[in-house]
C-alpha cells in the first residue's frame, strides 16, 4: 500500500475527527437551557448559581473561551464530569459501561458474519435452489425487524414460557460470590437471547449483500475461465468467487462495527443489558449533557475508525482504488 494513499486517508480521518469535535461542543451548547438548570434546586440563589456557572466555565465567551477549553480537554481525555453519576468522569462511566456492549455486539457481529456471509455466498451460487429461496425469504424478514421485535418473542418463549434462560440483565443477583466458572456460565445464559437477537438482525444484512455480491461475481471473465478449466464447483466458489465478493462486505463490516451504540440501544433496553445502550438511555432521562456529549464523540469516532480501517482495507485487498 502506497505511503500517499495511506496518508490521504489518515489526513481526512484526522480532520473529519476535529470537525465532529468542534460539532460535539456546538451541538450540546446548541440545546434549551442551561447546564447549571439541571440541579433542580429551587431553593439555590442567584449568587450561588452565578458561582457554579463561574466554576463550570460557563460566564466565559462561547468562542473562543469555552471551544478551547473544550479542545484542550479533549484532547488530554478529559470529557468532564458526569451529572447523574455523582460527578464521576465520563471517561470512568463510559469505561464502565463499555465492556457488555462489547461483549455482546462484539459476539454478535462475530456469529452474524460467520453465518450470514455462508447462507448469503451458498444461497447466490446455487440461485433459485431452497437454500436460496428460504435463506434469502429469511433474510429478507430478518433485515427488516428492529431488534425490540426479534428480541420480544424470544423473551416470551424461550424466557417466560420455557424458562430456559433470564429475562434481563447480565447476571444473576449474588452470583459475585460464586466460583469464577459459575460467574461465567450464568453470564453466558444471560448472554444467549440478547446474543441471538443482534445476530439474527445483522445474519439479514449480511446475507442479502453477500449473495448479491456473489451472483454478480459468477459472471466475471476469470469464472468462465475456471468453469472452461473443470475445476469443480466447491472450489470455485471457494477459492474464485468468494474472495472476490468479499470486497463490498468490507466496508459493510467495517461500518457495522462502527455503530456501537446506535446497534445496541435497542437490544440493550429490552434485555436490561448493562451496556453503553442503556447508558445512553439514562443519560437522556436524566439529561446528563457531559454522558451524552462523550457517547457522542465515541460513537462518531467509532465510525470514522471503522470506515478509515475499511479503506485501508479495501486498498490492500483491491490495488485499483489506490490508484
Amino acid at each position: 500500500m502506497g505511503s500517499r494513499y495511506l496518508g490521504r486517508k489518515l489526513g481526512q480521518a484526522v480532520l473529519t475527527i476535529l470537525a465532529i469535535v468542534v460539532l460535539n461542543f456546538l451541538l450540546f451548547r446548541a440545546m434549551p437551557g442551561s447546564p447549571e438548570r439541571l440541579l433542580r434546586n429551587p431553593h439555590m440563589s442567584s449568587e450561588q448559581l452565578a458561582a457554579i456557572r463561574e466554576r463550570w466555565g460557563l460566564d466565559r465567551p462561547l468562542i473562543p473561551d469555552q471551544l478551547v477549553d473544550y479542545l484542550t480537554a479533549t484532547a488530554r481525555g478529559d470529557l468532564g464530569v458526569s451529572i447523574k453519576f455523582q460527578n464521576r468522569p465520563v471517561f470512568d462511566v463510559i469505561s464502565d459501561f463499555l465492556p457488555p456492549t462489547v461483549l455482546l455486539i462484539g459476539l454478535g457481529e462475530l456469529v452474524s458474519i460467520i453465518v450470514g456471509l455462508t447462507i448469503g455466498a451458498y444461497a447466490g451460487w446455487r440461485r433459485g435452489g431452497i437454500v436460496d429461496k428460504v435463506g434469502t425469504g429469511a433474510s429478507l424478514i430478518l433485515y427488516s425487524m428492529p431488534y425490540f421485535v426479534i428480541g420480544m418473542p424470544l423473551i416470551i418463549i424461550f424466557a417466560a414460557e420455557l424458562h430456559w434462560f433470564p429475562t434481563s440483565g447480565m447476571s444473576s443477583v449474588g452470583i459475585s460470590r460464586e466460583s469464577l466458572p459459575e460467574q461465567v456460565f450464568d453470564i453466558g445464559r444471560h448472554l444467549v437471547l440478547p446474543l441471538t437477537t443482534v445476530a439474527l438482525g445483522l445474519i439479514g444484512s449480511y446475507s442479502i449483500i453477500m449473495r448479491s455480491a456473489i451472483l454478480e461475481t459468477r459472471s466475471e471473465d476469470y469464472m468462465t475461465t475456471a468453469r472452461a478449466k473443470g475445476i469443480s464447483d466447491s472450489r470455485q466458489l471457494r477459492s474464485h468467487a468468494f474472495p472476490n465478493a468479499l470486497l463490498p462486505m468490507v466496508t459493510i463490516i467495517a461500518i457495522n462495527l462502527g455503530y456501537v451504540v446506535a446497534g445496541a440501544i435497542t437490544a440493550e433496553i429490552v434485555f436490561n443489558w448493562p451496556g453503553l445502550g442503556t447508558l445512553t438511555v439514562t443519560a437522556l432521562q436524566e439529561r446528563d449533557y457531559p454522558v451524552l456529549q462523550g457517547l457522542f464523540l465515541l460513537l462518531s469516532i467509532a465510525v470514522v475508525m471503522a470506515n478509515l480501517i475499511a479503506d485501508l482495507l479495501y486498498g490492500f485487498l483491491d490495488p485499483r482504488v489506490r490508484t
